[in-house]
């Protein structure tokens, strides 16, 4: 069969436009994969074969995710978090898990107004969870991936592709986790909580630090009182638009701080860590360069800092 010319430009691929990346430093990006097919289009038409460009159609369901294409997964519940946030479980085959490293994190694809686009999450469940995943999404008002999930029902199809990034973790590697953390920063550091409780081996101290704006907007206050129960971990909320101490739970009050985390406190934790600690930073772009500029004054090893 003969190919026109304007046959091979309906063929080739479509540059991605920059809303479309997700902006984590995924491996392979979109544009990885856009130059890929765009190669591999140059050499179907050099030869006049398109044959060349058919792919496999994407699994629907209940199948582990690959780095390099989505694959559809189904909504089973939509659980409200907070004012501006949901828990999302989606399904997989029953006994079968994504196989996650601690940190790692997935990369969502949504459609909104014609246009594709693609954010990184990171699942909250633990990474040996089988059956199920879950994921926790803060909706904001006008931003371009909300408008999409807004719309999930359970019982939707959703596309992630994945798993990319990661954080490296022995039992018992480090003697203590400094983990800091702001908003939705929260999730790269549930499963490493889960991942250390559940090992009876494993006698890593735990400290979390949380900002929020108010105790209102603390995600997961359930699964981290939980958490706190143990003997290893410790949970301090830093606060910055809560009027008093006297509008939290009692318990909540000794390790609650009002304000923004500064030097002071920070020095204060440090101070009071149990073991030499390893630092674990995950928040907006500002937070994290914050956390670093602190502990640099605060003398502390770049070389155990680890930002997600």
């Amino acid at each position: 069969m003969n190919n026109t010319k304007s046959d091979w430009l309906s063929l080739r691929p479509v540059e991605p436009a920059a809303a479309q990346c997700c902006g984590g430093g995924c491996t392979p990006c979109i544009f990885d994969l856009y130059q890929t097919e765009l190669e591999l289009w140059e050499k179907a038409k050099e030869r006049g074969d398109p044959e060349l460009l058919r792919k496999p159609k994407e699994e629907t369901r209940n199948v582990r995710l690959s780095p390099d294409t989505f694959t559809q997964f189904l909504l089973c519940s939509a659980e409200q978090e907070t004012e501006d946030a949901w828990r999302y479980r989606f399904q997989l085959s029953p006994g079968t898990g994504l196989g996650l490293k601690l940190g790692q994190h997935l990369v969502l694809r949504g459609l909104v107004n014609g246009a594709e686009i693609q954010r990184a999450y990171t699942p909250i469940s633990a990474i040996d969870a089988s059956g199920h995943f879950e994921v926790l999404i803060k909706v904001y008002e006008r931003g371009l991936m909300s408008q999409y999930v807004k719309c999930w029902r359970p019982g939707d199809s959703v596309a992630w592709r994945g798993p990319f990034g990661g954080f490296l973790y022995k039992p018992n590697k480090f003697g203590e986790l400094l983990m800091l953390c702001s908003g939705t920063g929260i999730a790269p550091m549930l499963p490493i909580l889960t991942h250390v409780t559940d090992d009876e081996d494993d006698e890593t101290f735990l400290t979390l630090v949380v900002c929020a704006k108010n105790f209102q907007t603390v995600y997961m206050k359930n699964f981290l009182r939980e958490q706190s129960r143990y003997w290893n971990v410790r949970i301090f909320y830093v606060l910055s638009r809560e009027e008093s101490l006297e509008n939290l739970p009692m318990s909540y009050r000794e390790n609650s701080k009002l304000g923004r985390i500064d030097c002071e406190f920070l020095a204060t934790v440090l101070e009071t860590c149990r073991r030499r600690p390893y630092i674990l930073i995950c928040g907006s772009v500002s937070y994290t360069e914050d956390m670093t500029h602190m502990l640099k004054q605060l003398q502390h090893n770049h070389s155990s800092i680890f930002c997600f």
